[in-house]
């Protein structure tokens, strides 16, 4: 299964060490998946031999994004993330931040969009701790949930 519990974490990612693959990981809401959310995780693939997605939970949104978000709830998400070749694995977690996966994990490469900026990434202080890798992938203009939203609400007044 694709979709991994917090249990189950340290021996995926001992396994896939023990055989040299190469972690990338990324992490995020992905709600109402898009064209460039679908492009971003490619990419984000196309840098190592695994991607592991850190999926906010519900409550997770909820915190960053506001009370009417999530639009789709964390099991649907993390079942249509699944659903993309290029998604390795999910896991899900209720932190605003993924500093404890990413200390877990301990991936080659840490992935995020291109509206970050290093220096403003909480996690910048783990990945470079453990002598990580932080590449950021150009986002798609104009290509973002909040901008689905505001298309769907505009055009059912």
């Amino acid at each position: 299964m694709k979709i991994i519990a917090h249990e189950e974490l340290n021996s995926v990612v001992s396994k896939l060490k023990a055989a040299g693959k190469s972690i990338v990981f990324t992490n995020g809401c992905f709600d109402i998946l898009h064209v460039g959310h679908v492009r971003y995780l490619a990419a984000a693939r196309d840098l190592g031999d695994c991607l592991i997605v850190g999926l906010n939970s519900d409550e997770s949104v909820r915190n960053l994004k506001g009370p009417t978000r999530p639009i789709n709830n964390e099991e649907d998400r993390a079942e249509v993330l699944t659903a993309l070749a290029c998604v390795d694995y999910v896991i899900l977690f209720g932190e605003r931040t993924a500093e404890n996966l990413i200390a877990e994990i301990k991936p080659e490469i840490y992935v995020k969009g291109g509206d970050y900026k290093i220096e403003d990434l909480p996690e910048a202080g783990i990945v470079a701790k453990y002598g990580g890798r932080i590449e950021l992938i150009p986002e798609v203009p104009g290509r973002s949930s909040s901008n689905v939203i505001k298309k769907i609400k505009t055009s059912n007044p």
